[in-house]
């Protein structure tokens, strides 16, 4: 509720700042594919130590065998509880609370509460996401002003503050047993952050809209990567609303727009940047999915990725001696230092928000809602920073949205189907 007013107070000067052509770099330095490499041997100077002590505890059967101080933080770490639950039926997602004696009204409240914050969130993430990203700071009539390039101090950013906030909710509140290893956590992190990295990145060679219906095309690799990690059947309603998205998507990126402006053409790094995205986001949320086999809360899991991520990108960061640099960068710019403050402070609310949205109505109603949020984003993004959309190109986004909301729809019905049809019998042939 109080990042909506803050971030349209900003809006002119979002709008006006000078902006920068990505094909523009400083140096050979600044080029994405060498920082996502230098960004790797950063994560894998503390993935290979932690590997090796790993193999080290579980060679040495110290479950059995250890002693000392040290011990319950290790069997946490290492082997954890090793006891499972039944998997929820929709994986990640936790048990919905349905209303008991609950008003119209008060349903109403909540719903219109839930829709307001993930709105408010999400909307001003995305505005101030591309703020970041392809504007300069500290402008003037004689001085160009200068671009902030370090994406991953973005996410580092964005992941303290989310782990500072799901520890203190873990703290106050009440939450099942943990029983999974924390190493185990560190395999969400990593692919979590290279991912948020690529989607930072990206928008140094590509519009925000294009990024948003990338997102939305992301189902097809999650599929894929459910078919692979998983082992997961899908239904043919899945495929078929998934082939449209995949059309709606490519008649946005192949339509041209007259005097579109340098800084939104489509180029060959974004779409491997993108492709970089999806492909990390999907593993993701599959790895989560299967972490919670185990007895765990949403906040719990968001707690744990996080852990793993402060600590790989705050690692990776101080090996490149750029934690410093991007510190002396937001002292020099209090305009920044506002926007990443709010940006961390966004994220991590909409996180807290997604997590209540699924418990009280459920993942279709969340789902509505953050399809809705993208159509937005979209507009938004337009008015603000002056993005031209074709006619081909709008028929395209409306083809991706009409998939998504025909994809919640059929979903829902196959939910209400399969309660009503007797044990054993399946509505609709998976493949």
């Amino acid at each position: 509720r109080f990042c909506l007013p803050l971030v349209l107070a900003s809006l002119p000067t979002m709008a006006t700042a000078e902006e920068i052509p990505p094909a523009l770099q400083d140096s050979w330095g600044d080029f994405w594919l060498f920082r996502f490499f230098v960004n790797a041997a950063g994560y894998a100077s503390i993935v290979v130590p932690g590997f090796l002590l790993i193999q080290y505890f579980r060679r040495r059967n110290y479950l059995e065998t250890g002693r000392g101080i040290c011990f319950p933080v290790i069997k946490s770490c290492v082997f954890g509880s090793e006891v499972k639950s039944v998997h929820q039926e929709d994986g990640s997602l936790p048990p919905r609370v349905e209303p008991t004696e609950s008003s119209t009204a008060r349903q109403v409240f909540k719903l219109l509460f839930c829709t307001a914050g993930l709105q408010a969130s999400y909307l001003t993430w995305g505005v101030l996401q591309e703020r970041v990203m392809t504007r300069t700071y500290g402008a003037t009539e004689t001085d160009p002003g200068e671009k902030f390039k370090d994406s991953q101090f973005l996410v580092f950013m964005n992941r303290i503050l989310a782990f500072t906030v799901a520890g203190l909710y873990c703290a106050l509140t009440k939450q099942p047993r943990h029983g999974a290893p924390m190493y185990k956590y560190s395999f969400a992190s990593l692919s979590n952050i290279l991912s948020s990295w690529c989607q930072y990145e990206a928008l140094k060679y590509i519009s925000f809209p294009t990024q948003v219906l990338a997102k939305a095309s992301k189902v097809i690799p999650v599929m894929m990567m459910g078919k692979l990690v998983s082992r997961k059947s899908y239904e043919y309603w899945e495929y078929l609303t998934a082939a449209l998205i995949s059309v709606g998507v490519s008649m946005f990126l192949l339509s041209s727009a007259p005097n579109r402006h340098m800084s939104t053409v489509t180029t060959f790094s974004g779409i491997v940047l993108l492709a970089g995205y999806i492909i990390f986001d999907s593993f993701t949320s599959n790895w989560q999915d299967a972490l919670f086999s185990y007895k765990m809360s949403p906040v719990q899991m968001m707690f744990g990725v996080n852990v793993f991520s402060c600590l790989f990108t705050v690692g990776s960061l101080l090996e490149q001696g750029a934690l410093l640099e991007s510190l002396r960068f937001m002292a020099r710019h209090s305009e920044f230092t506002a926007h990443a403050v709010l940006l961390s402070v966004c994220s991590a609310c909409g996180q807290l928000f997604i997590f209540y949205t699924i418990n009280q109505f459920g993942a279709a109603v969340f789902t509505i809602i953050m399809t809705l949020r993208q159509a937005f984003a979209i507009l938004l993004s337009c008015l603000i920073y002056g993005h031209t959309v074709t006619v081909v190109g709008g028929l395209g986004v409306a083809v991706v949205f009409i998939a998504l909301f025909l994809r919640v729809y059929a979903r829902s019905r196959m939910k209400k189907r399969s309660k009503k049809l007797p044990p054993g019998e399946t509505p609709v042939q998976k493949v």
